[in-house]
């Protein structure tokens, strides 16, 4: 690589690979393109159609190649942050292409946002990839909310990541501990910490997953105090907060994009704005990875096409009837049936309108 190439608006940016997350599997993905004059590369920031990335000789802004955004049919096949790609500097330039993204790891995708001319309605979007650990915030003030916790519960399971529950706001509620064992319940041996990022209670634990080269997500609804917690874990106000307003405790957007922040001290943040609305996709593989607990069971059903509620004979409800498992399990298995069946027909609906053009 020339010289030049090697220049960056920021050498303070430099790291080692391995830092960003970097290992032996990503190595063998990316020798496999077996393509001339790229490096690797991470997405850090993704503006519009501007990507942050940085590499082994520092921080570059980026495009996706044409040939990476006509092959992809949905947002979800371009870039993310927290994405592994290779990258073509450009030539004397602090600029650079990227031509690939190497296989993910996990990845954490919802339901494009309607209304947004970047995206079609019902497509998937990637919010961010190649996540170790997801810590789900919710505070508890009066967002708490258990089924909310339950529906990221089984995103961040679908995303392959490890979920850790994080309850923020202990400073403002008396009956924590009832909170907690509510949402024992539903954790299905998820790590539970209590936590008030304004006391900065609790928050060694939520240190101990910030380890070298392993990269953490927070989410959660706007106003649960994700930006605060990640200012207390840098221990600077890097990342801009707002007060939730007292008339209805609801909280306001402070985060308006995805960002892969690299700590001092090692280990890599991933910050999102606040999401309420969450939806899962269909396909048959990522049922069996999240409910193997519950599709295993379904063998032993009387009716092939048991759907494991009324149905006489049914070895899934036999087993929540003994006590062997939970019904909570159950109840996330329908809601992810639910949502996946209402994805299949907002897909033959665009499908069908499509086709009438």
């Amino acid at each position: 690589m020339a010289e030049e190439n090697k220049r960056t608006p920021d050498q303070s940016s430099v790291v080692n690979l391995s830092e960003l997350g970097w290992d032996d599997a990503f190595e063998r993905a990316f020798e496999a393109l077996n393509e001339q004059n790229i490096v690797p590369a991470r997405v850090s920031v993704l503006y519009n159609h501007i990507y942050r990335i940085l590499t082994p000789h520092g921080e570059f802004l980026a495009e996706a190649s044409g040939r990476l955004r006509h092959l992809a049919e949905t947002s979800s096949a371009l870039p993310a942050v927290g994405d592994w790609v290779s990258v073509e500097p450009a030539s004397a330039e602090l600029k650079a292409t990227i031509r690939d993204i190497l296989p993910r790891r996990s990845y954490f995708s919802r339901k494009a946002v309607r209304g947004r001319k970047a995206f079609q309605r019902g497509k998937e979007q990637v919010v961010a990839a190649n996540i170790d650990v997801v810590l789900l915030v919710s505070g508890l003030d009066n967002d708490f909310n258990l089924k909310r916790i339950e529906r990221y519960l089984l995103a961040a399971t679908l995303s392959g990541a490890k979920p850790v529950i994080i309850l923020n706001k202990a400073d403002v509620r008396h009956d924590v501990a009832d909170c907690v064992k509510e949402v024992t319940k539903i954790a299905n041996n998820a790590p539970i910490h209590v936590i008030s990022s304004k006391t900065n209670s609790g928050l060694d634990a939520i240190k101990e997953y910030l380890r070298v080269g392993q990269t953490v997500a927070f989410l959660g609804s706007s106003g649960v105090g994700k930006s605060t917690i990640i200012n207390r874990l840098l221990g600077s106000d890097r990342q801009k907060t707002q007060a939730v307003r007292a008339k209805d405790h609801q909280g306001r957007h402070t985060t308006v994009y995805r960002e892969l922040i690299v700590c001092p001290e090692g280990g890599l943040i991933i910050d999102t704005p606040g999401m309420r609305e969450i939806q899962h996709w269909d396909s048959d593989q990522e049922l069996d990875d999240a409910f193997t607990d519950v599709t295993s069971l379904s063998i032993g059903c009387h009716f092939r096409n048991c759907q494991h509620r009324n149905e006489p004979k049914c070895a899934v409800r036999k087993e929540i009837d003994s006590g062997r498992l939970q019904a909570s399990r159950l109840a996330q298995f329908h809601q992810f049936m639910r949502q996946r069946e209402a994805v299949s027909t907002q897909r033959d609906e665009d499908s069908w309108t499509q086709n009438r053009k």
